[in-house]
């Protein structure tokens, strides 16, 4: 039952409705047993949770038994119901939700009354109740103040009188109506990052682009990829030259190229050509030419540079029980073999790892037009094994541990090129190319022995209707099978990894790595401002 609160009065005395004396102390005007707490309250004449008396002629603050003071009255306020303290809380966010007056014009005209801000603990304008994750969303696109701000906000550039916080926003007709954190986050633009990086590889096959964005160490994310056959070293074998279609080819995809570029804010880029413009006696003049129509600027590498690229795209597809590994790149005009040696001094950079390599002058694009690629019988074929196997004797390796034949199944070869993504797919019968199932996959030496005999049994249109291969390298697919038997020959293995990467992933790894993308990476590593790299190319 509440308790008989007395009510204020000024110079009067209060009387009782029922028989005129003063009401007793704590008694109800039902009659009922007053409780403890209230017939305290009302014999010290205290009205509860006030603090002030309520008898006639007595100063604020004092009571009448003893001369309390007001600190003590608000002692015995401490221990009031918490039903009334809740009800304190609900009068203030009741009036935090209350509307908020502001001068519509500076001449002391009328006052426009706007609602308040919301805060990120408001329900959202659907009614629906709101979840975690949903507020989480709509807080970090626009990184807007959560809850109350303790300081004004500014947009960069806007002037401190200009915050929209406690003004009202002015809204076009058939826009949704925002808040004041909301509004602030609209006027700032989104900031893009500032640490990707893009690698451009132009074989004498293909040209191929790579943009992507460091995340965990040693890894990264693909942002944006472009490829395209191009065919830029047709011909080169028999003239010595780039033909002018080729060179046409490859102008028209170095300009999709560049358009990309300009779109992002690439932090650093270097752009590569290999074996095609390497060999070529125009292949100067060539790269002087796509500067002109493209305003891309690329380097030709040499093939030592070629093979530590190839080496360096694949360290990710390295475990760790392996000792050794023969990793090919077979190319279109050229293909580079390098040995590593794992067993003394392992570091994460596999590249540093590299005790012999070479380079054959020799690729698909050339051994095809050597031989024909439409019409490979096995005889066509064995020739083809046996022209590599020649250009191989006379590479040389140095003994090394790994390669002893004590632990044959702790070495194995790695294969990063289109003849072996093709035998993965093939292996796998995917109806379309797909990179995640063919990267990293394993094939045993039987495995591979099946897949070779297979595409010797196929003619030319079989070869070209294989969704995994295409008309663009069914005359292709078996130069490349010839080389990697010869390899095969002259480093037999139990087992080989297919991998798809190759030059573009192995010059992202050493950009990333020279500017320490991932040394200290942390959440907010890429809302941090990177300084321009000395060596970078605007």
């Amino acid at each position: 039952m509440r308790a008989f609160r007395l009510p204020r009065t000024t110079g009067q005395t209060v009387k009782d409705l029922r028989d005129g004396d003063k009401p007793n102390a704590g008694v109800s005007l039902a009659g009922e047993s007053p409780s403890g707490r209230a017939q305290k309250a009302a014999t010290e004449g205290v009205e509860q949770g006030r603090g002030e008396t309520a008898t006639s002629g007595s100063k604020p603050g004092v009571s009448p038994s003893g001369g309390a003071s007001a600190g003590e009255s608000a002692e015995t306020s401490k221990h009031a119901a918490p039903g009334r303290r809740r009800r304190r809380r609900r009068r203030k966010t009741a009036a935090k939700a209350a509307v908020v007056a502001t001068p519509a014009q500076a001449d002391g005209g009328s006052v426009t009354e706007v609602p308040a801000p919301k805060t990120a603990a408001s329900a959202p304008e659907s009614g629906k109740p709101s979840t975690g994750k949903s507020r989480r969303r709509r807080r970090k696109p626009g990184r807007a103040i959560q809850g109350r701000p303790l300081a004004r906000q500014t947009a960069p550039g806007q002037p401190e009188d200009a915050s929209p916080v406690g003004k009202p926003v002015q809204v076009q007709a058939g826009e949704r109506s925002l808040g004041n954190g909301a509004a602030h986050a609209a006027a700032q633009p989104r900031r893009q990052y500032d640490d990707l990086y893009a690698a451009l590889d132009l074989g004498t096959n293909n040209c191929r682009l790579l943009v992507a964005q460091p995340t965990r160490p040693g890894q990264f994310r693909v942002v944006d990829a472009f490829s395209r056959i191009v065919r830029l070293g047709e011909g080169l074998d028999a003239t010595g030259e780039l033909s002018a279609g080729a060179m046409d080819r490859a102008v028209e995809a170095l300009k999709i190229c560049a358009s990309k570029l300009k779109s992002r804010p690439v932090r650093r880029q270097r752009l590569i050509a290999t074996e095609a413009c390497r060999s070529a006696r125009n292949g100067t003049e060539f790269l002087e030419r796509v500067e002109r129509e493209t305003g891309l600027q690329l380097e030709i590498v040499t093939r030592e540079t070629e093979a530590r690229l190839a080496v360096a795209g694949c360290s990710s597809l390295v475990e760790r029980d392996t000792d050794g590994l023969v990793l090919f790149d077979i190319g279109g005009g050229s293909s580079e073999i390098a040995m590593i040696d794992l067993t003394e001094n392992r570091s994460n950079r596999l590249a540093n790892h590299i005790k012999a390599w070479t380079s054959l002058p020799v690729g698909v694009v050339t051994l095809s037009e050597r031989h024909g690629g439409c019409m490979v019988t096995r005889e066509v074929f064995e020739a083809m094994v046996a022209e590599v196997d020649d250009l191989l004797s006379a590479f040389v390796a140095p003994p090394l541990p790994a390669f002893s034949g004590l632990g044959d199944d702790r070495m194995h070869l790695l294969g990063t090129s289109g003849t072996v993504t093709t035998l993965a797919g093939l292996h796998l019968e995917l109806p379309r190319y797909d990179r995640r199932k063919v990267d990293g996959l394993w094939l045993s030496n039987s495995e591979v022995d099946r897949m070779l005999d297979m595409l010797l049994s196929w003619d030319f249109d079989a070869r070209a209707a294989n969704p995994c291969i295409g008309a663009d390298r069914a005359d292709l697919v078996l130069a490349g099978c010839a080389i990697l038997q010869s390899i095969r020959k002259r480093w037999p293995s139990q087992r080989m990894r297919v991998a798809d990467r190759g030059l573009r992933e192995g010059l992202l790894n050493e950009m990333m790595a020279a500017d320490g993308a991932w040394r200290g990476r942390g959440r907010n590593f890429r809302n941090r401002k990177q300084r321009p790299h000395p060596g970078a190319k605007s």
